[in-house]
């Protein structure tokens, strides 16, 4: 079996988390942070989706192996972060995905657009920077991502409606 999407999602979770580490946050107007690395993060929405049509549920394996490495070439503190909003919006992005039975590419935009306002605010909290832009604009910044990814993908679909 090939596990070329679940090999890209266990190291874009690594990827970004380092990139957390190594990017600083911005200061917004509001007095609050926004971390430039969320540019990347809705990449690994939609590799999740990828990943889960490979291995089914055990994404979540993938996704845990993948907070193990970040724990160890990122840092612990954002690892920690990670894991858990990665676990509670992945949660929600795996059950829009399993259970909305919808095509491929609708399930990626749908599970994207409910996961990545969760996943912003569990990590934001954790990393002590919650606020409602900083969570609003690392939102959108991921969203940009899936939103990209998913044109990509729909296009691609075999002239599938979406």
């Amino acid at each position: 079996m090939n596990y070329k999407y679940t090999a890209i999602y266990i190291m874009l979770i690594v990827f970004v988390n380092w990139l957390f580490t190594v990017v600083p946050l911005v200061d917004l107007p509001t007095g609050e942070k926004w971390p430039p690395a969320s540019l990347v993060v809705g990449l690994i929405f939609v590799a999740r989706d990828f990943a889960q049509r490979e291995i089914g549920h055990r994404v979540i394996v993938a996704m845990l192996i993948a907070g193990g490495l970040s724990y160890y070439f990122a840092s612990p503190y954002v690892a920690m972060a990670s894991v858990t909003a990665f676990l509670i919006s992945e949660f929600a992005d795996w059950a829009i995905y399993t259970y909305t039975g919808r095509p491929f590419a609708q399930r990626v935009l749908i599970s994207s657009i409910i996961a990545t306002p969760i996943d912003s605010a569990v990590f934001l909290y954790m990393l002590g920077h919650l606020g409602v832009m900083g969570v609003t604009l690392m939102t959108l910044s991921k969203l940009a991502g899936a939103v990209i990814v998913w044109g990509l993908i729909r296009n691609r679909m075999d002239g599938a409606r979406i």
